[in-house]
C-alpha cells in the first residue's frame, strides 16, 4: 500500500497529497519521503497544477516521524560502528550500511536541509490539519504556506521528551508564531490546541471536521483564479524573507546536534518509546 496518495484535479488546478499510514497515525518514514519526492516532482512540472493540499488519512494529520524506525536505525548504527571498530567490516561497507539509512547526516547538515519540501516548492501549499500533528507532523504543517485546522486538531513538539532535538521547528517555529509561544512549545513539549494555534496566528482558521476539505478547496479556487506567475512570484519573495539566514541557523544547529544526538539519552528516548516505557535519562 502506498504511504502517500497523490490525486490531481487538473480542471480545478490542484492536487491532494495524503499521508497514508492511518494505522500508524501517519508517522513519517523513509518510504513516504521517497514517494513524496516523486509526487512533488510531477506536481512542480505539471503546468495544470497551481496549488497543493496536504492532509493525513484517518484521525491524525501526522504523529511524528517513525520513532520505531529511529530506534531500529540506532541499533543498526551501533552494530555497524562496533563491527567497523573491530575491523570486521571495511570503511566502504560501513558507509554503504549508513547510506541505506540516509546517513551519514545530522538534522540541519549544511546542504542537506530537511523539512522544506513545501515552502521551497514554487507553488503554494495548504496544510489541512485534520487531527493531531506532532513533532515532524507539526513541521510539515508549518512548512506549508497556509494552515487550516479542524476543531479536532492539536499540535505538539515532543522531541525534548524523547531526548532528541526538533529539527525544522527549531529554526522556523518562531518565524510563524510569537517567539515566547514557540519557545514554550519547544522547551516543555506541551500541546497546543487548535484554538490557541489560531490565536497565535499559526493557523489561518478553524472549521468543523466536515468543512475542512471544502474550505481548503474554496481557498484553492481563490488562489488558482489568480495569475500563476504572480502567485509564484509572491510566494518566492515571501519565502525569501521567511528563510532569511536559515542556512546559517542550520549550521549552528548542526554543532549543537552533534553533542545531543551522540548522547545516550538520544538513544534511550526512541528506544523507550518503542518499548512502551518511561525513559531513564542520564544527562549523558
Amino acid at each position: 500500500m502506498p504511504e502517500l496518495l497523490y490525486d490531481k484535479y487538473p480542471e480545478q488546478h490542484y492536487a491532494i497529497f495524503t499521508m497514508n499510514r492511518p494505522d500508524n497515525l501517519n508517522a513519517l518514514g523513509r518510504p513516504q519521503a521517497r514517494e513524496l519526492s516523486a509526487a512533488l516532482q510531477d506536481f512542480t512540472n505539471d503546468p495544470d497544477m497551481r496549488v497543493g493540499i496536504l492532509i493525513g488519512n484517518g484521525r491524525a494529520f501526522s504523529a511524528d516521524g517513525d520513532l520505531k524506525e529511529m530506534a531500529e536505525d540506532n541499533a543498526t548504527i551501533e552494530e555497524t560502528e562496533a563491527q567497523f571498530e573491530a575491523g570486521s567490516i571495511t570503511l566502504e561497507e560501513r558507509m554503504d550500511r549508513l547510506k541505506d539509512l540516509g546517513l551519514p547526516k545530522l538534522p540541519g547538515s549544511p546542504g542537506n536541509i530537511e523539512g522544506l519540501d513545501f515552502s521551497r516548492n514554487p507553488k503554494p501549499f495548504i496544510a489541512e490539519v485534520n487531527g493531531m500533528a506532532i513533532a515532524e507532523g507539526v513541521e510539515r504543517a508549518m512548512d506549508c504556506d497556509i494552515r487550516i485546522a479542524s476543531t479536532d486538531a492539536y499540535f505538539a513538539l515532543y522531541e525534548v521528551k524523547r531526548g532528541i532535538l526538533a529539527d525544522y521547528a527549531l529554526h522556523s517555529l518562531s518565524r510563524v508564531m510569537p517567539f515566547g509561544e514557540a519557545m514554550y512549545l519547544l522547551l516543555t513539549g506541551d500541546s497546543l490546541s487548535a484554538q490557541d494555534a489560531h490565536r497565535f496566528g499559526f493557523v489561518h482558521e478553524i472549521v468543523e471536521p466536515e468543512r475542512l476539505l471544502p474550505r481548503a478547496i474554496e481557498i484553492v479556487g481563490m488562489i488558482a483564479a489568480n495569475a500563476p506567475l504572480a502567485v509564484q512570484g509572491t510566494k518566492a519573495v515571501a519565502q525569501f524573507w521567511r528563510h532569511h539566514a536559515i542556512d546559517e541557523s542550520y549550521k549552528f544547529g548542526n554543532l549543537v546536534s552533534r553533542s545531543v544526538l551522540d548522547s545516550a539519552d538520544a538513544t534511550e528516548g526512541p528506544r523507550a518509546f518503542a518499548e512502551k516505557r518511561a525513559p531513564v535519562w542520564t544527562g549523558h
